[in-house]
């Protein structure tokens, strides 16, 4: 067996006029995350941890903002595809370990959600699957709500 370790970091700046998804779960709130796709910061980080792990380059290699193909897409869609190309490497993830920055709204209520969501894409127990939040204590971007920060660490395992 061999394992792999990646980490994956994603922003967005908060506006009005867009729904807030994270972790795959639209998060009710009156700013959302401004982006090409659903602006998913949390799937975001966990892609590139994946495609990082798997020395696949990063999520704009293989999804770029530039591709109306990807224009509005649901993140999942990613999170799914990226779960496959990390597969033709022979690779498989075995947990997820992340962390959501944003000063609102509160994620706790929202991370069973969110964790039934990423574990049944990945195809792993959701016990496998971390989803800690933070604020900045109103310091910087994050602290203003001006943007938020995703972070992710994946251990992926390929059968030698």
């Amino acid at each position: 067996m061999a394992f792999r370790i990646g980490f994956g970091i994603d922003f967005h700046q908060l506006v009005e006029g867009r729904d807030l998804w994270l972790g795959g779960v639209k998060i009710p709130h009156h700013l959302g995350a401004k982006g090409h796709s659903d602006a998913d910061v949390l799937l975001h980080a966990i892609c590139d941890a994946m495609l990082g792990a798997a020395a696949m380059g990063d999520i704009g290699v293989h999804f770029p903002d530039t591709s109306a193909d990807f224009k509005d897409i649901d993140s999942k869609i990613l999170l799914d595809r990226t779960r496959s190309l990390i597969a033709t490497k022979g690779y498989r993830v075995v947990n997820v370990d992340s962390s959501l920055c944003l000063e609102a709204p509160k994620i706790k209520p929202h991370v069973p959600a969110m964790t039934a969501v990423i574990a049944r894409i990945l195809g792993v127990e959701e016990d496998a699957v971390s989803i800690k939040a933070t604020t900045t204590e109103k310091m910087g971007f994050v602290g203003r709500e001006e943007g938020l920060v995703a972070y992710a660490s994946v251990l992926l395992e390929r059968d030698a």
